[in-house]
């Protein structure tokens, strides 16, 4: 797989972000925690160099627990604060505004010890389509700002936000993933989660991804949601996958004449019952998989 997807908003949205950034004091990068290496944009670590970063993993109420605890602990030992939230919720988001603050200890300690009354912190939300940055800053801010919607691209300008409490104010940012990524993993998992428009790759391959993947760590949730019997002898023979899908097609009616299975509505009724969370709490990928993202520059 060699995908290319950087439109022309998302170079303006790069260049955007490099011109702000001396105006901020604090990134807050925001990933999906049921992906969230494959959702982290390797290009925002050359973007914000060296500003101190809060890692949000956000949609944790769709990911398994104990998988978020390790990336937890995993973050930790890169040298970064990291927190689970659910913006929709709005369960710890409360922790963004208090975990920056004790990341920009020294800065306050500074302008404290010159007598100076410390401004509202001012950070930016970076992250890639559809992680969910519109519906954290609406929380954020108590009240409807930003548009949201459960596709890529919803967010299309920035602009400065009041966070309720005025101890932080946001600067929301378009969603920008890196010009190419050759990992046919990575862009499965973006596709599986919604980040990558459904036109990229086809359906059906994206739904069978994700099938493959539930059968390997989420079998008991698979077979409950969907009345299936076994596990596959061999998951990796696709034609065994795609008796799984089948199996799925038929219970949740998707036959057309002659009794076969329409594939392409099977797998949207797969997608979207895993992205309203219908398959239970999952998280696609773990810290000790290996997940390499090339970037344009890595290719040069």
């Amino acid at each position: 797989m060699d995908i290319q997807w950087f439109p022309g908003h998302m170079t303006k949205a790069r260049r955007q972000i490099e011109a702000k950034l001396k105006l901020i004091d604090i990134a807050i990068e925001l990933l999906d925690a049921r992906i969230p290496l494959s959702s982290r944009n390797p290009l925002v670590d050359e973007i914000l160099l060296h500003k101190p970063r809060l890692i949000v993993l956000n949609k944790s109420d769709l990911a398994d627990a104990q998988a978020t605890k390790a990336w937890i602990n995993y973050f930790a030992n890169q040298g970064h604060t990291c927190i689970a939230v659910d913006s929709n919720s709005g369960h710890n988001v409360n922790q963004i505004a208090i975990q920056s603050k004790i990341i920009l200890r020294d800065w306050f300690e500074r302008q404290i010890s010159r007598g100076i009354n410390p401004r509202a912190m001012r950070a930016l939300i970076v992250g890639i389509p559809n992680v969910g940055k519109s519906t954290l800053i609406n929380k954020l801010a108590g009240r409807k700002i930003a548009l949201t919607g459960d596709r890529p691209g919803v967010t299309k300008g920035q602009q400065w936000i009041k966070v309720t409490g005025g101890e932080l104010e946001l600067l929301d940012t378009p969603g920008i993933l890196w010009p190419k990524f050759e990992d046919q993993t990575v862009g499965y998992r973006l596709a599986v989660t919604g980040a990558i428009k459904e036109e990229v790759l086809h359906i059906d391959d994206i739904a069978f991804y994700a099938v493959k993947d539930m059968i390997k760590k989420y079998w008991s949730t698979l077979a409950d949601r969907y009345q299936l019997k076994s596990p596959p002898d061999n998951v990796e023979d696709p034609e065994e996958i795609v008796k799984i899908m089948e199996q799925i097609g038929r219970v949740r009616g998707c036959v057309i004449s002659g009794g076969q299975i329409d594939f392409d509505k099977t797998s949207s009724v797969i997608l979207r019952d895993f992205r309203a969370g219908k398959l239970g709490n999952i998280t696609l990928e773990l810290p000790d998989e290996n997940v390499i993202i090339t970037t344009k520059d890595d290719l040069n």
